[in-house]
Parts: structure tokens; C-alpha cells; sequence
């Protein structure tokens, strides 16, 4: 029997209303002595993806624990409740792709059960609030010791639903990537990998531009015009002076644009979802940042 003393807690509910607190009670009453760890309650409201970015970051770095997740633009409609038991602890929420790739951060998916079996539920569950009544119920009786399989019937790894892969196109001296998350100080996370930057061969002290829509291999200047800014490699956000655009890998592995004290996703106007595009610089370029 394995038993949790953690729950993480990764949802898009915000901390304005008591829909935390009612899912924490939820547990606390059923498994009084787990703790919670909150990774965030500030997901953009149905934003399953950034959730899912998010809760794969963060759960590499916490105990082993289940890691309750509810980002449910689909609550009440046929869409299924899961568990994905791992190496390094238990999944619990919809299958709409939040929990995947958490899941292959943590290992891999050793068994995927449907939240079905009513033991294992609030005696009355609301349409609307499956956190609360369902997932907060399943992880707080898994904390306790009950195997994953006695949660519903067994579902194949292949047949979870996963969210489609973020475009990264590697070319020789370009690079360019879907922005994955934008964090609380602007920095702007991208698809690619520390791999995909140095494939590209953009090395730290490379001088590059960075463009939100500039075509791959681009030949001269004039094929950017006003959508780029003058940018670096670096390997940490003083390697640019205050003020100036960077391109760096983050703690995640991730190929990131920051601006040294200020705000690069407000600088480029981009946000999650949008692509951006980094070349080796021009020589005749002028500075557009």
C-alpha cells in the first residue's frame, strides 16, 4: 500500500472565490493529516495548456505526492476524470491533456484509471464542480493508501487524451519556436530546448533578432522591417545590459526572451500561443528595441 503525505494543487480557480478552500476541505476531512502544496491557482481561466506547462515544470521538484489538477473548460460534459499512477507519485484530474505531461515528467504512465467507482466520491456531485466532489475527494483517498485501480476501470496510456505539440523549427542559424508560458515578470518561454538553440548554432554572445513573424532563413534586414529587435545569447538576464532584450535557456531547459528589469513579453507584444522567431543579426540591421 502507498500512502502520500502531499497533494499539490495546480488549478485556473484563483484564489477571489472559496472553490479552493472547498476542494482543501475536501481532503483535510477525508485525509486530515496530508498537506497541500499550492503550484498555482492563477492559471488563465480554461487555459488547459498553460496548466499543463506549468504543473510539468513545477512537479519534478516536489515530493512524491499526487498531484490534483482542474483546468475543466469541459466539467460536466462527457469528458473523463482520471488517475495516472507514476514512479514518483499519482495524477488526478480531467482528461483533456492537463496531466500528461506531468505525468512523463514524473516517468512515465505506469496505469491511467476512469474516476467512476461512487466510494471514492462526494455523495452528491455538482455538474459543475468536479474539483471539489470528484478529483479532491480521489486524491485525498489515494493519499491515504488506496490503490488507483479501485478508482475505475483501467484506460490505455494511448487512448488519454494529449494536447498537440508546440511547433519548433530548427534551421542553420534561425530558430523558431511557439511561446509556451509568459511568467509573472514578463519572461517569455518558448517551446524549444537548449538542444534546438545550440542546433541552431545561436551560442551565448551570438548577436541575434528576434522577430514575432519573420519567415525562417530570412535573407537580409528588410525581411524583418519593424517586427525585429536587436537581441543576444546570454546565460543569465546580466548578460544584457538594463533595459535590453536576451535570448537564454531558463531553469526549466527551456529557450527564453527576458529583458534585463523589465517586462519582454509587454516589449514584443506577445503572449502564450504566439510564435517567435530568432536569426543571427543582421549586420545592416537597426535596432528596433
Amino acid at each position: 500500500m502507498t500512502t502520500y503525505g502531499w497533494v499539490s494543487f495546480t488549478t485556473d480557480y484563483g484564489t477571489a472565490d472559496g472553490f479552493v478552500a472547498a476542494c482543501k476541505g475536501v481532503i483535510a476531512t477525508i485525509s486530515p493529516a496530508t498537506r497541500v502544496i499550492d503550484v498555482t491557482h492563477e492559471v488563465p481561466a480554461r487555459d488547459v495548456r498553460r496548466g499543463a506547462a506549468v504543473l510539468a515544470q513545477a512537479a519534478p521538484w516536489l515530493p512524491p505526492a499526487v498531484h490534483l489538477a482542474v483546468v475543466d473548460p469541459g466539467v460536466g460534459t462527457d469528458r473523463r476524470g482520471v488517475a495516472l499512477r507514476t514512479p514518483r507519485g499519482v495524477l488526478v484530474g480531467p482528461d483533456n491533456g492537463l496531466l500528461v505531461p506531468a505525468a512523463e515528467a514524473l516517468g512515465g504512465i505506469e496505469g491511467a484509471y476512469v474516476l467512476t467507482e461512487p466510494g471514492f466520491q462526494l455523495p452528491e456531485v455538482s455538474r459543475t464542480f468536479h474539483g471539489r466532489d470528484v478529483f479532491a475527494p480521489a486524491a485525498a483517498h489515494l493519499c491515504r493508501g488506496v490503490d488507483p485501480a479501485r478508482l475505475g476501470p483501467p484506460v490505455a496510456a494511448n487512448d488519454l487524451r494529449r494536447l498537440p505539440d508546440p511547433r519548433v523549427e530548427v534551421g542553420d542559424g534561425s530558430l523558431r519556436a511557439e511561446v509556451l508560458t509568459v511568467d509573472a515578470f514578463g519572461n517569455v518561454q518558448l517551446a524549444a530546448t537548449a538542444a534546438d538553440l545550440a542546433a541552431a548554432g545561436l551560442v551565448p554572445g551570438a548577436a541575434v533578432t528576434v522577430s514575432r513573424s519573420g519567415p525562417t532563413g530570412a535573407a537580409d534586414a528588410a525581411d524583418f522591417g519593424e517586427r525585429a529587435w536587436s537581441a543576444s545569447v546570454g546565460a543569465t538576464f546580466a548578460d544584457a545590459a538594463a533595459g535590453e532584450l536576451l535570448v537564454l535557456v531558463d531553469s526549466a531547459g527551456h529557450v527564453a526572451v527576458a529583458v534585463n528589469g523589465a517586462n519582454a513579453a509587454a516589449a514584443l507584444g506577445v503572449r502564450d500561443g504566439d510564435e517567435l522567431l530568432m536569426c543571427a543579426r543582421f549586420p545592416d540591421l537597426t535596432p528596433a528595441y
